[in-house]
């Protein structure tokens, strides 16, 4: 095949691929369905088993498996080490019970419904018990859920199912029928190979990239900010790989090793459309894959096991969720959000079928299983939605937005804060829609005449509902610190035109909106704080004019301080320019 008809060859693919998921998306967008099925449905459509109009399927999934790597070197960058360290509980436990336990039900299942031997049944059920973090993790990023206690537990079970592929391929080599693969490393190396990789990227990760990226800031250059960060995923992923390890880990080590780098938003900004792009291909190529004469020749037996996987694994997770000490209503949407089959689930069904544990068909009835259960995942998600809005059942007086309104301004978050910004602009006569999530404030708020809408606001749909579209300003008055950066992010995209304001729980929460292009920004405590002071340099016997001096010169360094922090990550920099005992302000100034 020469060189020109390659290239031919190249294009056509690329203009029906993008061409066909552009259509597909875009329908299914508007359907409410989400864009991971309408690219699941045009990779069908266009795949060797449908129009055949691109083949190649395993070629071009093997390209695409980058969007996952890089989806995950993405996570890494908002992943702090301490808070990954945090999560050491849901993480090794939930996680460790989540593929075990969901392991054990469908092997048991597989091995008494289908006359699969116990070796076979256990090679399938385990890889059925992973999830799709290509699938899961952007839908909790675009829900800005993920760094919420739901989406934390959500990730760190992911996340161990990403480290629990190494002892997965050991128990199937254990299991194999054929004869050893020379080449292949023995499990308990694999083991060392990923203790090893995991220090030795962290050594790299410091000594290596963070100075590195100095250097690179210090030039100025963009497109040196690219192709520097695209060579740390690649490189660490090429290095998991040569270990026979998984690529999507060492990025996600990389992400977490920059995580503190004061250039970390730009370099998520540059790597974000290479992973949307390939995360779509992805999804696309596993479409492709789908068997469709094994459904077709088998239907109700395809059919009956991807809804056997889904209710099995809801189960158990639900079970493990609650234990873990979610409410039952979030513990029966994490199990619907994780009870599909996961990408993995190919490579192991691979290893199965060179393992001589399961024929080909039977791989290919279970890839199809694993797309078909993935396909559910849109219609759960909308059932887990309407589930879990019925929270507050048990109060038939606690009202929702309406669809229709058009209030000049939302305020999210009626407490104490919320009330004195609800005011003053009502003192304008603005029309305001308040929105908070608890009985007790909004049973508050209707004994001083106040409608109050109950609801989450950060979710995008009940914004739209209260009039996000046409309000001039959206105002998050809530009182916590689970405001994340992502959904604020979300909020900003869904209503470009609305000027949005945050209050900031601390100054740490300032720091995390550093780069964000909001209206207002306002730490809690921040003016009531300086107002004390002046009063108390008042009762001290301070001159006025000296205090209103004071008041300037600390405002100014403040500002100075939380850039500077902002920058670097951290709140030790430019500690200098604090006052402390024995250093008033005019000896710093001399200073």
């Amino acid at each position: 095949m020469n060189e020109e008809h390659v290239t031919t060859l190249l294009l056509r693919d690329g203009v029906v691929l993008l061409g066909t998921a552009l259509v597909l998306v875009i329908l299914f967008r508007r359907l409410g369905l989400g864009a991971v099925l309408g690219y699941l449905v045009a990779g069908a459509l266009i795949g060797p088993q449908g129009l055949g109009l691109v083949g190649d399927a395993e070629g071009k999934l093997g390209i695409a498996e980058l969007g996952i790597v890089l989806l995950l070197f993405l996570v890494g960058l908002d992943l702090h080490p301490s808070r990954l360290f945090r999560l050491r509980r849901d993480i090794f436990g939930f996680g460790l019970a989540q593929v075990a336990l969901c392991g054990v039900a469908l092997s048991a299942f597989l091995f008494a419904s289908t006359g699969f031997s116990m070796a076979a049944a256990i090679a399938l059920g385990l890889p059925l018990a992973l999830s799709s973090t290509a699938q899961v993790l952007p839908m909790l990023r675009s829900a800005g859920r993920l760094s919420t206690p739901f989406g934390e537990k959500a990730f760190s079970i992911l996340l161990f199912q990403d480290l629990s592929i190494v002892p997965l391929i050991t128990i199937i080599a254990a299991l194999s029928r054929a004869p050893a693969d020379p080449s292949a490393p023995p499990g308990w190396l694999l083991a060392v190979y990923t203790v090893g990789a995991i220090i030795g990227l962290v050594l790299f990760g410091r000594l290596i990239l963070n100075p590195l990226f100095r250097l690179i800031g210090g030039l100025g250059e963009r497109e040196l900010f690219i192709a520097a960060g695209l060579f740390t995923v690649m490189t660490a992923a090429a290095v998991m790989e040569a270990l026979h390890l998984s690529t999507a880990l060492g990025a996600f080590i990389a992400g977490m090793m920059l995580a503190d780098s004061p250039y970390r938003h730009e370099l998520e900004a540059d790597i974000e459309p290479f992973r949307t792009i390939l995360l779509g291909l992805f999804f696309l190529a596993v479409g492709m894959l789908l068997d469709l004469n094994a459904v077709a020749m088998r239907p109700v037996f395809v059919l009956s096991l991807a809804a056997a996987v889904v209710a099995i694994k809801t189960g158990v997770i639900f079970v493990l969720a609650r234990l873990f000490g979610l409410a039952s209503r979030q513990a029966f949407a994490l199990g619907l959000l994780l009870s599909q089959g996961g990408e993995f689930g190919f490579v192991l069904f691979a290893q199965a079928k060179a393992a001589q544990l399961i024929a080909p068909e039977a791989a290919s009835l279970f890839g199809a299983v694993v797309t078909l259960s993935m396909a559910t995942t849109p219609f759960l998600m909308m059932l887990s939605r309407r589930f879990v809005n019925k929270k507050a059942a048990d109060r038939g007086d606690l009202e929702g937005p309406h669809a229709g309104a058009e209030g000049s301004a939302i305020v999210v978050g009626y407490g104490r804060f919320g009330q004195t910004v609800a005011q003053m602009l009502m003192a304008k006569a603005v029309d305001v829609t308040l929105i908070d999530n608890a009985a007790a404030t909004i049973d508050r708020g209707q004994d001083f005449g106040m409608k109050v809408y109950y609801g989450d606001g950060r979710r995008l749909d009940l914004l739209r509902l209260a009039g996000a579209e046409t309000a001039r300003a959206i105002i998050f008055c809530i009182d916590d610190r689970t405001l994340s950066r992502d959904e604020l992010k979300t909020v900003m995209s869904a209503f470009p035109h609305a000027a949005i304001l945050v209050r900031a729980y601390d100054r740490r929460s300032l720091m995390s909106l550093s780069g964000l292009d909001l209206a207002a920004s306002v730490r809690e405590m921040f003016e009531s704080a300086v107002l004390m002071g002046r009063h108390a340099l008042e009762a001290v016997g301070i001159p006025a004019e000296e205090i209103d001096r004071v008041e300037d010169e600390y405002r100014e360094r403040d500002a100075i301080r939380l850039e500077l922090q902002s920058q670097s990550g951290d709140l030790r920099t430019a500690k200098n320019m604090m006052f402390r005992p024995g250093n008033p302000m005019e000896e710093i100034k001399e200073g």
